[in-house]
């Protein structure tokens, strides 16, 4: 059997990449940042490989960190709960979770049973209200959220990478003036999400018509019924490919079916200090386990 690095070490580098930061991590484990650092620097070379790219006071994963971090930090995690629960001190968990109406019924209710046989004990509070990011530590834990990144300040991780698409009517595809080209987009109603007001612009940049201007732009706060306008024909929803193939209604359809690099992504948010609270971890890490392609 192969030998394992020292559990401390282990624990170090967890602490370290969900931090963000060598003495953040030193403070929560209560040991001095140099000795933090060796035990981090001892996994590497255990490793034979860099775990972080260090930056001027941050600690950022490399890509070998984030696929060690993926593969351990559940059996660290599973290991905290099998200690807590032989010695008597596991407890309910709950936390607070900040995410927009769309993605929590389209890709988080339907997976949450999963989460529920892994963590019986965590429990989650659902606020769909506008302004997560802003709301952090005050308010709610953590947060899912549409933005193009997040502030550096804040501890964020991109949930996937997706495509900016027009979703439409299938029946304005017919009739008498049917959509056919790029430039029939002048005559219509484009909608757009308020946490993406600038993807109807990247996407005409990408088909190369930067000048377009439609007949009128109208602007969402619901992702839900920024859909449901436009199955009713009322206009053009721009939004991400993911959000018309999770919607599956036969009425609509991707508009000229192109393939388009999003600026704006689903990411997954909480003050750095937060992922030290065991239901942001314990919930973070089932998330990037079930449902990120990022």
């Amino acid at each position: 059997m192969r030998r394992l690095p020292p559990l401390t070490a282990i624990e170090a580098f967890v602490q370290v990449a969900r931090l963000g930061s060598v003495k953040a991590a030193a403070e929560e484990l209560a040991l001095s940042s140099p000795a933090l650092s060796r035990r981090v620097q001892a996994l590497e070379r255990f490793m034979g490989r860099n775990l972080f790219e260090r930056r001027h006071q941050s600690m950022m994963l490399s890509s070998d960190g984030e696929l060690l971090l993926a593969r351990i930090a559940p059996a660290l995690d599973a290991l905290t709960l099998a200690i807590d629960s032989t010695s008597g001190e596991s407890e309910l968990l709950r936390l607070r979770l900040g995410v927009l109406p769309l993605f929590a019924s389209q890709r988080l209710i339907g997976r949450l049973p999963s989460l529920r046989q892994r963590h019986p004990e965590l429990h989650i509070d659902i606020d769909t209200a506008a302004h997560a990011l802003a709301r952090l530590g005050e308010g709610v834990d953590a947060a899912i959220v549409l933005a193009r990144d997040v502030d550096s300040s804040l501890y964020g991780r991109r949930i996937d990478r997706d495509c900016a698409v027009g979703i439409v009517s299938k029946s304005l595809l017919e009739g008498r003036y049917p959509l056919r080209k790029v430039e029939d987009l002048s005559r219509m109603t484009i909608f757009l999400h308020r946490d993406m007001p600038e993807l109807f612009t990247a996407w005409r940049e990408a088909m190369g018509v930067p000048d377009l201007e439609p007949a009128a732009v109208d602007h969402f706060d619901s992702g839900q019924l920024m859909l449901d306008a436009a199955a009713q024909g009322l206009g053009i929803a721009f939004m991400l490919e993911g959000h018309l193939n999770e919607a599956h209604d036969d009425r609509l359809t991707n508009l000229f079916d192109q393939r388009i690099t999003s600026p704006y992504s689903y990411w997954f948010a909480c003050r750095r200090p937060a992922l030290s609270n065991r239901a942001v971890r314990l919930f973070h890490d089932w998330l990037f386990s079930t449902i990120s392609n990022g």
